[in-house]
């Protein structure tokens, strides 16, 4: 015979399966929410700027914080505006210039490999008139062309398109009024919690900022050093688009392998439009190998892996982890999610411990 549950226990289930439908609405709004989320995040980066503005004083009065809310998101979206004009003039300039210089690299490759891959028995040689017809079947389309591909795109995801446009409208909208009233939020957040547990939850969460604050701040870091050296490596080795590929190269790299890689294509470009002969492409070997090796086993590890208590490998795991789970947006939650996680498995290790079940 079932043993009759107390009211406290009816009360508990009875919220536990509130929450538990809530949370249920939430996967259901997956895709609504993607703005909020996105909003929050940057909400959360963006709060401790908006906090010091507030304490700046305009005569005997404090700045008001919609001022300050202001001031900071267009500060923000400024340097998002300055890193695409960075990037998008050398796009512009190098992909031409790539195009018209391919047949002669594709002929020195020829010079220079084929010999010797004649003396090994093998025998290759790429056909230069086939790969330039097809690189500029590819990259010379026409304006017309273009234009017809985009207006078929709209026709045929109009809604995708027009979802897409809505998502990046509303960021900027949500970000300004969680801004405005954070921590009105987090109070009412905080006044939702149980009152039981609201003295462990606090403290969860503010070691949980502490560790976010760490990361934030020794990612910022691996992004100023990267940047340095890329930019100062490659103007070392005479590069004309040091600077803009080399802080391109910096900045992206909080987005594993993208900002890499798309510093590497662009280094690689340079390379083969300025210099004659096999020098520039050994120095981008040269550099963006180095380049990783100090980002990997020395900067991320030191300035963020330890910053949230992660080891390198604990790095390494996280990252292939969260791809696995969540594709490339895991990727780029990896390491802060996992210091949360982190929190979490230290109070539950240390509840395990204090346990009857560890000691009994």
């Amino acid at each position: 015979m079932p043993f009759p549950l107390s009211a406290e226990q009816k009360q508990t289930a009875f919220w536990m399966a509130v929450w538990l439908g809530f949370l249920f609405l939430l996967v259901l709004l997956g895709p609504v929410l993607t703005p909020f989320l996105a909003a929050a995040i940057f909400a959360y980066c963006l709060n401790p700027g908006v906090d010091r503005l507030d304490r700046v004083r305009l005569g005997r009065f404090p700045m008001p914080r919609a001022v300050s809310v202001t001031i900071v998101i267009l500060l923000f979206f400024a340097a998002i505006l300055a890193l695409v004009l960075i990037v998008v003039p050398v796009l512009r300039k190098e992909i031409p210039l790539l195009q018209a210089a391919i047949p002669a690299f594709l002929a020195k490759l020829n010079d220079t490999l084929s010999p010797r891959l004649q003396e090994l028995g093998v025998q290759l040689r790429f056909d230069s008139a086939g790969i330039r017809s097809m690189v500029e079947e590819q990259m010379a389309t026409s304006g017309d062309q273009i234009w017809a591909a985009i207006l078929n795109s709209a026709r045929v995801g109009g809604t995708a398109v027009l979802g897409w446009l809505a998502t990046l409208t509303l960021i900027p909208v949500v970000l300004f009024y969680l801004l405005l009233d954070w921590h009105q939020l987090l109070a009412r957040i905080a006044g939702a919690v149980p009152r039981r547990y609201i003295a462990y939850t606090v403290e969860m969460a503010r070691e949980s900022d502490a560790l976010l604050a760490q990361y934030l701040r020794g990612q910022l870091l691996v992004m100023l050093a990267l940047s340095i050296y890329y930019s100062a490596a490659l103007a070392i080795a005479g590069f004309d688009v040091a600077l803009p590929v080399g802080i391109l190269s910096g900045v992206l790299v909080f987005i594993p392998y993208l900002g890499f890689g798309l510093g590497l294509f662009l280094a690689l470009i340079g390379a083969v439009l300025q210099f004659s002969d096999w020098s520039g492409i050994l120095a981008v070997a040269v550099i963006y190998g180095l380049g990783q090796v100090i980002e990997g086993f020395i900067l991320t590890p030191r300035l963020v892996g330890e910053r949230i208590g992660l080891n390198p490998l604990a790095v390494i795991f996280a990252l292939l982890a969260f791809g696995q789970l969540f594709g490339f947006v895991g990727v780029l939650l990896a390491l802060p999610a996992s210091a949360l996680l982190m929190v979490a498995f230290r109070h539950l290790r240390r509840h395990y411990l204090r346990s009857s079940f560890y000691n009994g």
